[in-house]
């Protein structure tokens, strides 16, 4: 299956996420706690696909998006967020955002949109 960098301020999130995961035949090859470190690790893991919070402190989730967007045309970034945050979603797929999950999430929607940016 997909090597997937995760991206959450939050540790109890990406822990989540990462049994979501693995349940599913995925790997969270990677993890980071806020935009800066995302960049760093995509640059060093080259995951098929990075789950990325909007909102976390340093950096962005979408200044993350647009920097690997930049280094990486072709990368797969599903965007994580809280409800009521539409106009960042909108922005996240303006800046190439293949799909989106809004917290709390149900796992069976977190994986449909996995496997519609790996099909894609």
């Amino acid at each position: 299956m997909a090597n997937i960098l995760v991206v959450d301020d939050a540790a109890f999130m990406r822990l989540s996420i990462k049994q979501i995961l693995e349940k599913n035949g995925h790997t969270m090859i990677a993890e980071a706690a806020d935009g800066k470190e995302a960049i760093q690790k995509y640059t060093e893991y080259n995951p098929d696909v990075t789950i990325l919070d909007i909102t976390m402190p340093e950096m962005s989730g979408l200044d993350a998006l647009a920097h690997i967007k930049e280094s990486d045309p072709k990368a797969k970034v599903v965007i994580c967020s809280a409800l009521g945050q539409q106009e960042q979603l909108a922005k996240a797929i303006q800046l190439g955002a293949k799909d989106f999950i809004v917290k709390p999430f149900d796992p069976d929607r977190m994986i449909a949109a996995l496997n519609k940016v790996l099909e894609g």
